[in-house]
């Protein structure tokens, strides 16, 4: 198995070239499984040994042949979407836990390569073989849930449909190209990923920085109750961005709705965030893919497009709403 997945590096423009095939982006655990006569091992991008939390998956295993590996997708689907943050609950249980959740939510895994198998490395091989190689082995033996073969096309119709089904859960596509050796640990040159995004409004709670030259902004947005709740972080702004907006921010006084909060400085680490706390009355458009965790968060970083003097925090969409946009 390779120490890690050939990666993908991001583009703004949805584009399939000539020579290129696209497939859709799932939301889920990017995963390496191998599978052989003494184990399964499913692996995470950054080596996480995910086997634990997926006994339903090591079980269903059987059906594979051995000495295969495989790249993919784990997803779960719950609610009529992909759920992302039932698989976050798969981490770190112990196995009756894990098995609980799996007959609760069982997981799939989604296969969009064929890294190895019957004792020979395919990595060294063009796309377009492995396609074929992996399309082979789902027919031949006749694998079905949890097992799904991930969609491909040369046809920039059919992937652009994709597109509009961001409300279940796809993020958007990824292009690769038909000749290409698949490349562990790279990023330029391999695969490229298209997320949808969509603008839309949140309120600045506080940032990071300093208020003269802010770095970034924590938004939030209301929930029901009128609670400002936290909904996501803006990517480091730029120099004329961060001047226009620094002139709008006002430090926040007692009885700010996240005094005494502490925030994550990113997904997976116990680091925080040193930031200062302002007066939630600046409305900031946002640009934002459609992956949110199951409280209503934006899961990736948001980019700020311009602070919106014209709206008021209540024309912002509520807190859970996603890339609906604002009233105003």
């Amino acid at each position: 198995m390779p120490r890690e997945p050939i990666l993908a590096q991001p583009v703004d423009t949805f584009t399939l070239p000539a020579g290129w095939a696209a497939e859709p982006k799932w939301d889920g655990f990017r995963t390496l499984l191998a599978h052989d006569q003494e184990q399964t091992l499913l692996r995470s991008r950054h080596g996480t040994d995910l086997t634990p939390g997926f006994p339903e998956l090591v079980a269903a295993a059987a059906a594979l042949p051995y000495d295969i590996v495989l790249d993919g997708e784990v997803v779960i689907w719950a609610e009529g979407r992909l759920a992302f943050e039932y698989l976050n609950r798969r981490l770190n249980r112990c196995p009756a836990t894990a098995a609980r959740l799996a007959e609760q939510h069982p997981a799939h895994f989604v296969a969009f390569d064929l890294l190895h198998q019957a004792s020979a490395d395919l990595t060294v091989r063009p796309y377009a073989e492995r396609r074929a190689a992996l399309e082979a082995l789902f027919a031949d033996h006749h694998l079905g849930p949890p097992w799904t073969l991930c969609p491909m096309t040369t046809d920039v119709d059919i992937a652009r449909e994709w597109l509009s089904w961001s409300a279940v859960g796809i993020e958007g596509a990824v292009f690769k190209r038909l000749q290409q050796p698949y490349l562990p640990g790279k990023r330029a040159g391999g695969w490229r990923k298209y997320r949808v995004r969509e603008s839309t409004e949140a309120i600045a709670g506080a940032i990071t920085g300093s208020l003269h030259r802010p770095s970034t902004l924590l938004l939030g947005r209301f929930d029901a109750a009128g609670r400002l709740r936290y909904a996501g972080r803006t990517t480091q702004l730029a120099a004329a961005l961060a001047r226009d907006v620094a002139v709008q921010l006002t430090p926040a006084g007692p009885g700010h709705p996240w005094t005494g909060r502490t925030f994550s400085a990113g997904w997976g680490t116990d680091d925080t965030l040193d930031v200062t706390l302002v007066v939630p009355e600046l409305v900031a458009e946002i640009s934002a893919d459609v992956a949110l965790d199951g409280v209503g968060r934006w899961r990736h970083p948001l980019r700020l497009l311009r602070p919106r003097s014209d709206l008021d925090p209540a024309d912002v969409p509520p807190f859970g709403q996603g890339n609906e946009p604002a009233a105003g």
